[in-house]
């Protein structure tokens, strides 16, 4: 890579900024004003999907995320889509059979996902060589992810040979997801440094200014070679979130690599945003949107924060809030100092709650028992011996050094059967979201089967359209009733 060539950005706001700021709360309706304009200004890659996205569509919006993606990729066809999966663990928190990842990846690339950022919250490499092989024999990007974290024993040296495993077992590109903002200007120059010296494959920075560094950060990444960095659009942008790209372009400004976007058009898309995030104001916070440098000792992931403090206040917990955070390095440490990125962040911060609530260690949350077990994957220092001997106890099971979907029958077969029993298509689409989310797969063809559909998107039939007309003409569904637009008018 040329050392002038310009970093080029990859945008957020239809996932990570609006995850980690108004707790995925987005709909695809929201998003169609100004997906055109997205796709037109450049970006390196659009985040459109994955994440808490799946669910949330699911549980929340009454949307098909396979819909959704659809949708998204039609209006915006230029750009490269990207998503952000679990690894093993697909879009939940627990390891699926091989056969089921492998089918979510290729229904996935099939409507139109082109970089498939895969990571696996305890940086095993072993819940990862699934789904990136599956992402390339559908001839997409794979793109391996180191979770970035600060511990005893995650150092400089550590990181580098996990960016080489990861480019040994296929990965096209590595990215350094530092999900809780940690990362200092310093560490991301010598880190990107690196491993732009021991990789032949692009490097990717992905931070949050939960702590007030990522900008900082972003810059000595791009004095250190960085091939891109995650940026998002005010109000979706900042605090919780990624750095605002206008900002990005600031602090930039006068750099070789600073690159050309168009400020005029990222102005207007913020009015659009800004318009989206008033209305979701129930799901925002003041505290998500500001600088916290507390989050150093706690290191809780920014999408983490802005659902966690919901959750707490479901719980009557409100007033203890920073009890919990200040008891997640416990938990952490005893739990051999796992990263904190999903299912990890919400499996500690959930034992944190309980720990605050009922005693230290008196109630234990299943998933975390399994962690200590070695179900989730290696740990990156020790499990606590006490708390693995109660674990153990309790549990009467001994933790297991295999990789956990070994342990796993194949399940497609199976989750096909049961899917069509209840009268739903047994697609891969259908399958594998029903595999991870099977209540809420279920309410959402039933309310389709009622008419209830918020959105929906197909080719409409031609009338008298022109030609061009015909080509961009699409039937929606909005709130049950059907309309016919064209893409100039959802611009």
């Amino acid at each position: 890579m040329s050392a002038t060539k310009p970093v080029e950005f990859n945008n957020t706001v239809l996932r990570d900024g609006h995850q980690s700021l108004a707790a995925t709360r987005m709909t695809t309706k929201e998003m169609l004003p100004v997906v055109a304009d997205l796709d037109s200004i450049g970006f390196a890659a659009l985040e459109t999907w994955g994440g808490a996205t799946i669910d949330s569509c699911l549980r929340y919006l009454n949307e098909n995320p396979f819909d959704r993606l659809d949708t998204l990729k039609k209006l915006a066809p230029k750009t490269p889509h990207s998503m952000l999966l679990r690894g093993q663990n697909l879009l939940q928190y627990t390891a699926f059979p091989d056969d089921v990842v492998e089918a979510f990846c290729a229904a996935s690339a099939k409507h139109g996902m082109d970089i498939f950022r895969i990571f696996d919250a305890l940086n095993d490499t072993r819940n990862l060589k699934t789904a990136i092989n599956a992402v390339k024999k559908a001839g997409k990007h794979a793109q391996g992810t180191i979770c970035y974290t600060v511990s005893p024993v995650h150092t400089l040296e550590a990181f580098i040979k996990l960016g080489t495993e990861l480019q040994e077992i296929g990965a096209d590109s590595v990215c350094i997801k530092d999900m809780a903002g940690l990362i200092s200007p310093s560490m991301a120059y010598d880190l990107v440094k690196a491993l732009k010296s021991n990789l032949h494959i692009p490097v990717v920075l992905h931070s949050h200014s939960t702590s007030g560094q990522a900008a900082a950060a972003y810059y000595a990444a791009t004095e250190a070679g960085i091939d891109s960095v995650d940026t998002s659009i005010v109000p979706f942008a900042n605090g919780t979130g990624q750095p605002d790209t206008l900002r990005m372009l600031a602090v930039l400004e006068g750099h070789p690599r600073c690159p050309a976007y168009d400020r005029a058009r990222l102005v207007a898309l913020g009015k659009h945003f800004e318009k989206v995030y008033a209305e979701m104001s129930k799901f925002t916070s003041t505290a998500n949107e500001r600088t916290d440098t507390a989050t150093l000792a706690y290191q809780v992931p920014g999408g983490m924060l802005s659902n966690f403090r919901n959750q707490l206040k479901e719980q009557g917990m409100s007033d203890r809030f920073n009890d919990v955070l200040k008891e997640i390095p416990v938990v952490r440490e005893a739990l051999g100092w796992i990263p904190l990125v999903t299912p990890t962040s919400q499996i500690v911060g959930t034992q944190a709650m309980l720990n605050v609530k009922f005693g230290r260690w008196k109630m234990l949350s299943q998933p975390a028992m399994d962690v200590a077990l070695g179900k989730y994957g290696r740990t990156p220092a020790p499990v606590n011996a006490d708390l693995l001997k109660d674990v153990e106890k309790k549990t009467g099971q001994q933790a297991v050094t295999v990789r956990g979907a070994d342990l796993l029958q194949p399940g497609m077969e199976k989750l096909r059967a049961e899917v069509k029993a209840k009268g739903i298509e047994p697609s891969d689409e259908n399958v594998t979201l029903y595999a991870m989310f099977p209540q809420e797969v279920e309410k959402i063809y039933k309310n389709k089967a009622a008419g209830i559909a918020p959105y929906d998107i197909a080719p409409a039939p031609a009338k008298k359209d022109s030609d061009k007309a015909k080509a961009s003409r699409f039937a929606l569904t909005l709130g049950g009733k059907r309309h016919e637009v064209t893409i100039e008018e959802l611009n």
